[in-house]
């Protein structure tokens, strides 16, 4: 037992030493001895000579060994003083259990209070990485653990690139803390921090303290140091509070408080900077966040979400871990829902502050959805789906509308191992309430009813097949839908929650065009489709081919949705493990009446290991929002040498011949320590006073990050293949 105490305050003292084990130094094995012939609490001594005095003092010398289920003791001279329950060993002592092994001139171990006292000493850990001295090891079941003169270092022996030495160290019995006297921090021989006084926890227990700083330089906000502590309130509340140095804008305060409860939990996230020193205004720059999620009931749920910021550039200049540079909207939310077998109501308020100078949203303020299914006279389903919404705007002279939606569905489904077929029809009824619409086309009072119907049906075929050498099952699997929209004029209509879609493979049997509901197209058109599969032994997808097309058999009607070809581009998409090392993703839509390609997006990676892999991105639009996008990625991952790793990553923007990002990070890891640097450039996309966001001005910086193995391990450490402006994502996934 004193020995497992030992051992939990060395490794709180490491602050983190087994969840920082990764690339750590090798563990000496040191076999504890065969004692399964030992019964409890039974002891076994061998030695050279043993002398007895009248059953009460025993004296063994030559090769002492002494041996129970919980401890070896080894040494050449050992007393056993029955009658003072004192065992003492000298001359080459050597202690060793399941978790450590401590060599000591001087055992001295109270059999009556269980007091173990060990001189001059070297302890080594056999399950953690862990060494270090102590003059004197202290170990009482009623006291604790006191150790004194005590050093502790991950390093080979040998070759200490870093080191603890404390005067003193201890731990009370029962106590959650650890308490450290006169602590020295080496990094070789060279003091590098010195602590009178600190405490520390001893069990994986949340405890209140300063948790690992995070520095880093750019352009934009200078040097920075960040240290944030933590706050330990109750089990199921804590804090984090820290402050942000920055050398070119200032201080700036961070909070963030959590709760839990049984049924609901929650966060609040707060940043201030009360004088941003880059700016010729003294105004006060914020960021807040709240979230909460509950259980109201069994079947009711609230949710809310709610973000705010000082201006457009706070998370351009600050970064967020929350919203990224090219966020344009912070929504604000509250949701209230009920769940059911049959029926599901959600009921929400939907808000919007806007980034930067772009069109103002339209606001849910509120909105209901409902969903109820039933089965009806066997195979048939009645569904309803229903919504209900006020879209408010910011801007005093938009349109204000209120929408109510109907859409009963009758549907015969149909599915088995082999296909899926689907038969449904449909009204659509839709009603509009619009307010400030003078000087406008639209209509006070808008009454909308289309009908639809739908047949949608799939196939799958499989056979056995060589691919490659390999034994593969191919499938086949041809699917088709047609589906009928009937026509009304939505010009009185306004756009509240309507922008068109991008389609791809799956969007082409979604069959719409617009998100939102104020533009529903008319359709008559035919969609057909096949997918192709080739499936390893374990039923792993090796190969991957989809294609589908959109035939329109009557023209649209609709303005907003009038197209000049009878038929949807080509959408095709693959994915293909090449080999075990070589993977490849594309998505590609074609043209039929020009041929020209007009979406695409390409991911192929060579992946040798973990560490090693290199992947290609490329992806290319025609027009979007009346732009072209054409980008070109590469990142690499890299060993360049012994216990070094070199991560890169490059975009450019090939339309506009650019670098739009470069990220290089180098990491240097040996088996106790481990160091990285990291530079990037990329585009700031800051907005000027009038909203403007620019496309030509770029943000550089630098980081440096030390990670001492078993003194600690930052939480907030970066991860240099996913971080930065777009971070790597594997190409696909396969099931």
């Amino acid at each position: 037992m004193q020995s497992k105490r030992f051992l939990t305050l060395l490794v709180s003292l490491a602050s983190g030493l087994a969840a920082a084990q990764e690339n750590m130094c090798a563990v000496s094995s040191l076999p504890f001895p065969d004692t399964e012939h030992l019964k409890a609490q039974q002891t076994e001594v061998k030695a050279q000579r043993t002398e007895i005095q009248q059953d009460r003092l025993a004296s063994f010398s030559g090769d002492v060994d002494i041996l129970n289920q919980d401890a070896r003791i080894t040494a050449q001279q050992a007393t056993l003083d029955k009658q003072k329950q004192r065992l003492t060993a000298e001359q080459g002592v050597s202690y060793q259990d399941q978790q450590m092994l401590v060599s000591s001139d001087h055992v001295d171990v109270d059999m009556a209070t269980g007091q173990l006292v060990m001189e001059n000493t070297h302890y080594q850990l056999t399950q953690l990485n862990g060494k270090g001295d102590a003059k004197t090891i202290r170990l009482s079941q009623q006291e604790g653990v006191l150790l004194e003169d005590v050093s502790f270092s991950t390093c080979p022996i040998g070759n200490e690139d870093w080191r603890i030495e404390a005067s003193s160290i201890e731990l009370g019995a029962g106590n959650l803390w650890g308490e450290a006297t006169h602590t020295r921090f080496y990094i070789r021989d060279v003091p590098v921090l010195y602590l009178p006084y600190f405490a520390f926890p001893v069990t994986d227990l949340r405890q209140t303290g300063l948790l690992f700083p995070k520095m880093s330089s750019s352009s934009s906000t200078g040097i920075s140091y960040e240290q944030p502590f933590y706050w330990n309130i109750a089990p199921n509340f804590d804090a984090t509070i820290g402050t942000r140095l920055m050398s070119e804008r200032g201080s700036q305060f961070k909070g963030e408080f959590r709760y839990l409860t049984e049924h609901q939990a929650g966060q609040i996230n707060v940043e201030y900077l009360a004088n941003d020193r880059k700016l010729d205004n003294s105004d006060a720059r914020y960021f807040y966040r709240y979230t909460h999620t509950g259980d109201l009931s069994d079947r009711w749920t609230i949710s809310t979400e709610l973000n705010g910021l000082s201006d457009d550039n706070y998370i351009v200049d600050f970064g967020s871990d929350y919203y990224n540079r090219a966020d344009t909207h912070l929504y604000k939310t509250l949701a209230l829902n009920y769940y059911s077998d049959q029926l599901d109501v959600n009921f929400q308020t939907k808000d919007f502050e806007i980034i930067g100078d772009h069109p103002s949203t339209y606001r849910a303020l509120p909105e209901l959805r409902l969903n109820y299914h039933q089965p009806l006279l066997g195979a048939l389903d009645f569904r309803l789906n229903a919504q209900a919404a006020h879209f408010s705007n910011q801007e005093q002279d938009a349109p204000e509308a209120t929408r109510i939606h109907l859409a009963p569905t009758l549907a015969l489904p149909y599915n088995t191992n082999w296909g899926e077929f689907i038969a449904e029809a449909g009204i659509l009824h839709t009603r509009y309430n619009q307010s400030h619409i003078d000087g406008t086309e639209l209509a006070e009072d808008v009454t909308r009813n289309l009908s639809r119907a739908r047949i949608y049906g799939g196939l799958t075929f499989e056979r056995p097949t060589d691919w490659f050498g390999i034994n593969t099952t191919q499938t086949l699997e041809p699917k088709i839908q047609y589906l009928y929209t009937s026509y009304q004029d939505q010009s009185e209509i306004g756009l509240y929650d309507t922008t068109p879609l991008l389609n791809d493979f799956e969007g082409l049997f979604r069959g719409e065009e617009f998100t939102g509901l104020d533009r529903i197209s008319d359709k008559n058109q035919l969609t057909l489709g096949v997918t192709s599969r080739f499936l390893d032994d374990k039923n792993r997808e090796q190969f991957k081919l989809s294609l589908g097309q959109t035939f329109y058999l009557a023209d649209n009607r609709l303005l907003a949705a009038a197209k000049e070809e009878n038929r949807s581009a080509l959408a095709a998409e693959v994915d293909w493990q090449m080999s075990s090392k070589w993977f490849a993703h594309s998505e590609v839509q074609i043209s039929t009446l020009t041929d020209k390609l007009e979406r695409s997006n390409l991911s192929l990676e060579y992946q040798l290991a973990d560490n090693k892999l290199l992947q290609i991105n490329h992806r290319y639009v025609r027009e979007l929002s009346d732009e072209k996008i054409s980008q070109l990625g590469v990142t690499a991952s890299w060993p360049i040498a012994e216990n070094w790793q070199w991560v890169s990553r490059w975009y450019r923007d090939v339309d506009r011949h650019r670098t739009i990002e470069t990220y290089t990070g180098v990491e240097y890891e040996s088996c106790c320590w481990s160091v990285r640097m990291i530079a990037q450039r990329h585009l700031t996309n800051r907005y000027d006073s009038s909203g403007l966001q620019s496309t030509n001005e770029f943000d550089s910086g630098v980081s440096l990050q030390f990670i001492f193995k078993g003194f600690g391990r930052s939480n907030g450490s970066r991860d240099m293949l996913k971080d930065g402006l777009f971070g790597y994502r594997q190409p696909y996934l396969m099931n």
